[in-house]
């Protein structure tokens, strides 16, 4: 265990050397990167409703119009989680509101690190709202009388399941723009 500590403590003093403002660029990146694993979730959602669609069309090719709408609005509001990701890595990247501060390199990295860390919640409103949308799409197809009351149950459901990605937007936003860490340094 001293061993592990020794180490840390060499690395963050070694880290510490550098200047403020290229650490906190490194650290941007680096969220930037971790933001954009978020975009897993509406790629898998967005896959599964296509998919479900694709598969409703086949059972009944008569309600494919009907079909690929709901298809085309559910994988839509899958998306939402991934764009969240997206205005958080490119505010790391283009506009980073914490490269202004100075003296506290430490805070501002894990600022931005976790800025970018906490865009990975997204994952799971993209893979929950694309399964819904996929089963809504499958629903249509099987009874295309319901059309609205489908479309409308899956919308719901699907804002329902955004709110996590929200939580992450939030929480990244806060960490960017009102970091309340600075506060207590």
């Amino acid at each position: 265990m001293e061993g592990t500590l020794d180490f840390i403590n060499v690395f963050l003093e070694w880290l510490l050397e550098f200047d403020t403002h290229v650490l906190v660029l490194a650290a941007s990146a680096i969220g930037a990167g971790f933001a954009m694993i978020a975009g897993i979730g509406p790629g898998i959602g967005q896959g599964f409703a296509a998919g479900k669609g694709a598969e409703s069309v086949g059972t009944n090719p008569k309600r494919g119009r009907q079909v690929t709408v709901v298809m085309l609005l559910g994988a839509a509001v899958a998306e939402t989680s991934g764009i969240f990701a997206l205005v958080v890595a490119l505010i790391l990247l283009f506009a980073n509101p914490l490269l202004g501060a100075g003296g506290i390199a430490l805070v501002l990295i894990a600022s931005c690190l976790g800025a970018g860390l906490s865009m990975i919640a997204g994952i799971g409103p993209g893979i929950g709202q694309g399964y819904a949308a996929g089963k809504g799409a499958e629903t249509v197809g099987v009874r295309p009388e319901h059309h609205g009351n489908i479309v409308k149950v899956m919308l719901l459901g699907q804002a329902v399941g955004q709110t996590t990605g929200i939580y992450a937007l939030v929480i990244s936003l806060l960490l960017l723009f009102a970091n309340p860490l600075l506060a207590i340094v």
